[in-house]
């Protein structure tokens, strides 16, 4: 790589021309040649830097466990006094378990990575004369590029045109309200950041009006990348992964204590002091739940690939779970329980009589508006066009969500027009005149009331309506908002979306799966009421945004929580509805594709765009819909149920089966003249153990667990943990006095830890059949590869002690009266469980 150069500081405050020469630029943009050049320079446009050894630090990270550096202290020391084999066999179970673990997590990532890039985020460039959509990452210095409304800001650049721009800056400045832009040069001096009003910067977002700007730096070159530390922060704590910290450092207390209680029995026990040392360690490893960071990526990255068949892309791991939690669906009504496929089907006047006058506007509008096109616009300009060759765009002022308005300036001949569509209100407000009969009458209360008239009954009967107006208006160059006033009415352009096909069928399953879905649209009541009537949707309670003004949070909650559809609401007003659903304890989700759903997507506890919304959208949301369609996104939510339910089942197994196994070994090496299981007897079990469940992420799962939302529930685990756990440690304990008083092994130590190995392992491995599910296991079929795997470990253990590896380990052949004892007592310790298990769920129901 070239060596880098130095990167502009207070670019803002240079001339224009002075930069655009320094950059090697025009406003034309840079041709791909180039491009590459400059990539090669300067490297991708991103905050994150490759480490070249990123693997082999990964690897090396499973290695900061204090437990594997204690065994490798311990296995060192071993060495040192001669302990060979035994130093050697802990060496080697270290490694393969860090192998493991490595090999797991590596291919999740990779497929997360994967993932990662069908959401790269995209930007309007100039290259090679024209304009091109191409990923952020590939921008570079000299590049010009588009913005318009919704747009993220993809680097820090200098403004070469600006049009009614404001960019909100909060990310980088603090300032919570949007900042005005322009192209023209600042006054002579330096300048912070803050007053650069001639320049964007990365983390910022377009709020509305339209520009085109020089990138300048990217990258860790940028304002933002000097505070790209934020950026590394971890997102906030989930429910799920805070149960899941408390629940570790619990397991953790209860092992440290039972460990340095081992330890100290042994010692004044005058037991070799090395050997009770590593017992205690192996002991330690062998209770730690030390897979479960693996298994729950592992889990979480199978059900991301899952979910992008389904047409469902995770941008983030941890959102998974929260999507499987989801109990209520705020959302539009557009392209969810409608079509989506906006057609023009009338354009009238204000006694609804149809009005080719309408039409030419409007389309006038449409066909030269510049900014940001809605589906509104592409239905207008898909209808057969009326004949405009006459005209030419003169100037534009562009949409935002305060005015609700667009308006076009165009020219015919000596004469030019100022043309407006939006918001029927908003439209009604700048008007001063109507057409009537061609001519303009005043607006007044009479003539008002029958626009509105005909406004309501076009709602009504489901049609989205906009109102339009025009102005002549005198030549200038420059136009502003302020210019939209003393208008007339021309009249309303009436949008058709029908419902979505089959959507019926997909609000009842996303019922029956626990999710209520509730509307909130900028659209007026009339419109929302009838949309809702024809999908099905309970349509007697309608919430205007200025009856939310009136209400407190718990009576919105209640609202929104029978039922309730949320009409004419603003961003703040929807803000305000998921907020106090949260706070009665619910997990809301938002589906949103627009800029004015930037703020619900935060807010929410599972934001979900879709891919074609704009940037600010699918930056803010956690999940990305390749389609705008609530069967993708009720399979979405079943798969986040399906990852929540095998994660549940590697904790419960980890604190029933696997811990009541090494309690039992505590406890026995206390009474036994013995240990129980050499150290690496007892870290070859755990790693078979673990061996077993590295499957569980790929698990079937009963349909019932996928019926309603799951969430955490650390008191469950323990309530699991106390009764189920003790069974194990009974039949530990049953399997002593077997191996004592029936085979005699209380003066045949490696009979007794052969013996016990096996039993232990094969109680371990087979219980996941069980505990598994809450119904009966034998009409629950486990996935293939659990059954292979939990099998071959049992095999493995069994055939082990015959083998030299086994004399290696100290193993003895058992008799095979004792392995068909040992078969009987697992057999009887899963019927038990069984029962046991039955009797938990029936008083502790987790369904």
């Amino acid at each position: 790589m070239e060596p880098r150069e130095t990167p502009f500081v207070g670019f803002w405050d240079r001339p224009q021309d002075e930069l655009l020469g320094l950059l090697r630029a025009t406003a034309a943009g840079l041709t791909s040649d180039e491009a590459k050049r400059r990539l090669r320079l300067h490297g991708p446009n991103s905050l994150v830097r490759e480490r070249r050894f990123a693997a082999l630090l990964s690897f090396v990270r499973f290695f900061a466990n204090p437990l594997i550096i204690v065994l490798l202290v311990a296995s060192a020391i071993s060495l040192s006094l001669g302990e060979r084999v035994g130093g050697l066999i802990i060496i080697a179970m270290v490694l393969l378990s860090v192998l493991l673990n490595f090999f797991m997590e590596f291919q999740a990532r990779h497929a997360v990575e994967e993932i990662r890039k069908q959401v790269a985020t995209m930007a309007a460039v100039l290259r090679d004369g024209r304009e091109q959509e191409l990923p952020v990452a590939e921008l570079v210095p000299g590049d010009v590029v588009r913005l318009n409304a919704g747009d993220l800001v993809p680097a820090d650049a200098r403004l070469l045109e600006a049009k009614d721009l404001h960019v909100r800056e909060s990310a980088l400045t603090g300032e919570s309200l949007p900042v005005e832009k322009s192209a023209s040069d600042l006054p002579a001096g330096t300048h912070p950041v803050g007053d650069a009003i001639n320049s964007v910067f990365l983390g910022t977002a377009v709020q509305t009006g339209m520009a085109s700007a020089v990138i300048v730096c990217t990258g860790r070159d940028t304002a933002f990348g000097a505070i790209a530390e934020r950026l590394a922060e971890r997102p906030p704590e989930t429910e799920f992964g805070r149960g899941i910290r408390h629940f570790g450092l619990m397991i953790t207390r209860v092992i440290m204590l039972l460990v340095l209680f081992v330890l100290l029995v042994n010692i004044v026990l005058h037991r070799p002091l090395l050997e009770s040392f590593l017992f205690s360690v192996a002991l330690a490893v062998g209770m730690t739940p030390e897979m479960m960071p693996m298994i729950i990526t592992v889990t979480l990255a199978r059900g991301a690939r899952r979910m992008t068949k389904k047409k469902v892309l995770v941008k983030q791991l941890a959102a998974i779970e929260d999507f499987g939690s989801i109990e209520i669906l705020c959302s539009d009504k557009t392209g969810t329980l409608t079509e989506g496929e906006i057609v023009l089907d009338r354009h009238v006047n204000i006694q609804g009589v149809d009005d080719e006058s309408v039409l030419q506007l409007i389309y006038l509008n449409s066909h030269f508006e510049a900014g940001i096109k809605s589906p509104l616009d592409d239905a207008v300009l898909k209808h057969e066009p009326p004949s405009i060759v006459e005209y030419e765009k003169v100037d534009e002022i562009p949409f935002d969500f305060t005015r609700k308005r667009l308006s076009v300036i165009v020219r015919d001949g000596d004469e030019s027009l100022l043309i407006t569509k939006g918001e029927v209100e908003s439209v009604f407000s700048v008007c001063q005149t109507v057409n009537v009969d061609g001519s303009p009458q005043p607006f007044d209360d009479s003539r008002r009331a029958q626009a509105a008239a005909t406004f309501q009954k076009l709602s009504a009967d489901g049609y989205r309506t906009l109102g339009v107006a025009v102005l002549k208006v005198d030549k200038q160059d420059v136009y502003t908002m302020a210019a939209e006033r003393d208008m007339t009415l021309v009249g309303f352009a009436a949008f058709l979306d029908p419902p979505k096909q089959g959507i019926l069928p997909v609000l009842e399953a996303l019922k029956q799966n626990g999710v209520s879905v509730v509307i909130m649209t900028g659209d007026n009541e009339y419109v929302t009421r009838k949309v809702a009537h024809d999908v099905g949707l309970a349509a007697d309670r309608v919430v205007t945004g200025s009856d939310v003004d009136t209400m407190d949070d718990a009576a919105l909650a209640y609202q929104a929580e029978n039922g309730a559809i949320f009409a004419r609401v603003s961003p703040e007003q929807k803000n305000r509805v998921i907020l106090a659903l949260k706070a009665r304890g619910h997990v809301v989700g938002y589906l949103g594709d627009g800029i004015n759903d930037a703020p619900s997507l935060h807010t929410a506890d599972v934001g979900i765009s879709v891919m074609n919304g704009v940037e600010v959208a699918k930056d803010a949301a956690k999940i990305i819909l390749l389609e705008k369609d609530l069967g993708v996104l009720n399979d979405g939510v079943v798969e986040g149920r399906r990852c929540f339910a095998n994660i549940m089942k590697y904790i419960i197994m980890g604190t029933s089966s696997n811990f009541g196994n090494m309690f039992s070994m505590a406890a026995a090496s206390i009474f036994l003249p013995f240990l129980p299981m050499l150290p690496t007897q007892i870290l070859l079990n755990n790693f078979l153990y673990d061996s077993s469940q590295i499957s569980i992420p790929g698990d079937n799962v009963d349909s019932a667990l996928l019926r309603r939302p799951k969430r955490w529930q650390i008191g469950f685990v323990l309530r699991f943990m106390t009764i189920i756990g003790p069974i194990s440690s009974i039949y530990d304990f049953l399997t002593f006095g077997i191996l004592f008083w029936v085979f005699h092994a209380s003066t045949n130590a490696p009979l007794f830890r052969t013996g016990w190995f096996v039993e232990s392992l094969a109680t371990q491995t087979l219980v996941v059949f069980v505990i598994r599910t809450a119904g009966n296991p034998l009409k629950s079929r486990p996935g293939r590869s659990l059954l292979i795997g939990v099998l071959a470990v049992v095999a493995i253990a069994a055939v082990l002690p015959y083998t030299p590896l086994g004399s290696l380990l100290r193993f003895v052949p058992l008799p095979v009266t004792l392995l068909a004892t040992i078969a009987g007592l697992a057999l009887t310790y899963l019927l038990l469980v069984q029962v046991v298990k039955t009797w938990f769920y029936r008083r502790h129901a987790l369904l």
